[in-house]
């Protein structure tokens, strides 16, 4: 399975959900929610994750390392300061905060039964293996940080 790891960018996973959750919606729309003000609340869980995102982007971008999911080896530096204080990925739980938008935006059960399967793909495929990246390039440093802060929340 390691075929898999560190290849796919998490954002074209994310839209890939998204996909999926649309979809899903259509195959049974009579299961629609008649939620008042499901799309604003979506929105609003949207904007918090992309500012979220933008967060761990700007912290990653101030500590000079990459920004390039696919290559962990290249990382500079551990960033813990900012949004990293809280959460090891922020990036990447801000992607899953839009898709938990998106999914009230839609007022269909189907999306939320969906959106597990981000956070389950990324941790295996995506955050593992950087995380046995970083911790071979950082040794106890990075030990020190991950047992300090939790992987998503």
């Amino acid at each position: 399975m390691r075929t898999l790891e560190l290849k796919i960018p998490p954002p074209i996973v994310a839209l890939t959900c998204a996909a999926l959750m649309y979809a899903a919606t259509r195959l049974v729309p009579e299961w629609r929610w008649s939620w008042e003000n499901s799309g604003a609340w979506g929105v609003v869980v949207a904007l918090a994750g992309i500012a979220l995102d933008a967060l761990g982007l700007v912290a990653f971008l101030r500590a000079k390392t990459t920004v390039n999911p696919l290559a962990p080896s290249a990382s500079s530096t551990i960033v813990q300061s900012g949004v990293y204080r809280h959460t090891r990925n922020p990036m990447y739980l801000g992607m899953l905060l839009v898709l938990l938008g998106f999914a009230l935006y839609l007022a269909h059960p189907v999306p939320f039964l969906l959106l597990p399967v981000f956070p389950a793909y990324l941790t295996r495929f995506q955050i593992i293996p950087e995380e046995r990246i970083l911790a071979a390039k950082f040794g106890a440093e990075y030990s020190a940080y991950a047992s300090r802060v939790r992987r998503w929340l």
